[in-house]
């Protein structure tokens, strides 16, 4: 017996041929078959209309295997920047094809998604933001897209629903305590965090302050002072991993200018010593490193390979 399987939305059966045998519609195939085949659709094709064909169509592109994960790294945002905030202006038809992406696909997984990412680029809402997270309350790990048209209520009521977050990737922020605050306050769970900017004596005493059962951390590719670096590997009693790959480290001496070290000293390397794994790299070959420091420890990732930013050492944080 032969099978032959012609798969299409304008068709409306499919045929097993065994000599003059009948046909079947393509509603009648296996749900956990369908299923399979939607697994190797893309996010486009899964929300262009597959889930009105018929109710068991719809059943399928609603199974949870499919909607485990969102992933709207593949989406940024067409915009312009401007001098005033939110510093970004955003195209109309940019924001109206996001919402319509995020209103199919929420609707589809019914609650399923754990893991969410935006790209870095994609400037959401804190109306798109705020429908995102009524709709996927379960989520475990997150990777932020840009803050700027992002405010702190519109985060912070994000961060309320998600009580089982246990990753974050953030881009920099400028007033990072309320976050920090309203993770440590809602997320009982929380353990890994990944910073895309800057880590300072501010950030790493918000993350002492707030995270002190932090586990993983990277701030990797990025100017990272010494002092915050003392901050946190003496306060975050519980971290295991950190990620300080391919950062401007600096030290600002008494009396002096600010100087770039190209080395760990004995007492940084003694105070890491307790953790797990301590990633670092700091070589003048590394072209990794060599990019942060034309950069000045602020990443410009567009110059760069178009997925290079979703890199990382930690297996857990990389996407």
């Amino acid at each position: 017996m032969t099978c032959q399987l012609v798969f299409s939305c304008d068709v409306e059966a499919f045929v097993m041929e065994e000599g003059d045998s009948a046909v079947r519609r393509w509603e009648d195939l296996d749900n956990d078959i369908l299923v399979k085949i939607l697994q190797s659709f893309d996010l486009f094709e899964l929300t262009s209309g597959l889930a009105q064909v018929c109710s068991s169509w719809r059943l399928a592109c609603s199974d949870q295997l499919l909607w485990k994960m969102l992933d709207l790294s593949v989406i940024k945002s067409n915009f312009i920047k401007i001098p005033l905030e939110p510093y970004v202006y955003v195209d109309c038809q940019s924001d109206k094809t996001l919402t319509r992406l995020l209103r199919i696909a929420l609707n589809l997984s019914r609650g399923n998604i754990l893991t969410l990412i935006f790209h870095y680029n994609l400037y959401v809402s804190d109306d798109q933001l705020t429908y995102t997270a009524e709709r996927c309350p379960r989520l475990k790990r997150l990777v932020m897209p840009a803050w700027n048209r992002i405010k702190k209520t519109g985060i912070c009521r994000a961060i309320r629903i998600w009580e089982d977050l246990e990753s974050l990737t953030m881009p920099s922020i400028a007033n990072p305590p309320y976050v920090m605050e309203e993770i440590a306050r809602n997320c009982k769970k929380f353990a890994e965090l990944k910073i895309m900017g800057p880590c300072d004596i501010l950030f790493a005493s918000t993350l002492v302050a707030f995270l002190p059962n932090l586990k993983v951390l990277s701030v990797r590719c990025t100017v990272l002072s010494k002092g915050a670096l003392v901050i946190i590997l003496e306060g975050l009693k519980k971290l295991e991993v950190l990620n300080i790959s391919h950062c401007l480290i600096t030290e600002v001496p008494p009396s002096s200018p600010r100087k770039v070290l190209t080395k760990l000293d004995e007492s940084i390397l003694e105070k890491a010593s307790r953790l797990r794994k301590f990633l670092t790299c700091m070589s003048d070959s590394c072209i990794m490193c060599q990019r942060t420091r034309n950069d000045e420890g602020l990443m410009r990732w567009y110059k760069y390979e178009e997925d290079l930013w979703k890199v990382d050492e930690v297996r857990s944080l990389a996407i």
